[in-house]
């Protein structure tokens, strides 16, 4: 394995995921300028995430309704004019 590819400085994080309020503890060294208390009673950076696998339609099993009906309509009726 090549040396010095991986970065050295890893340590324990909190990710949260936003969309459900889920949160774990995990190594990474990814940067963070915000802590958090976890569970444990230690601080730790937080790292924010927009979906994880807690939220993931793939994951739960949960599909989201999509309106693409709607959004044709809206694009016809957008640029019908530019057309003729």
């Amino acid at each position: 394995m090549k040396k010095g590819l991986h970065p050295g400085n890893y340590r324990f994080v909190v990710f949260k995921d936003m969309s459900n309020g889920t949160t774990w503890l995990s190594k990474s060294s990814a940067q963070s300028r915000e802590t958090v208390k976890f569970d444990d009673g230690n601080e730790y950076p937080l790292i924010k995430l927009e979906i994880s696998n807690t939220s993931h339609p793939f994951f739960t099993g949960k599909n989201m309704l999509v309106d693409t009906a709607g959004r044709i309509d809206k694009f016809k009726k957008r640029y019908a004019k530019k057309g003729e």
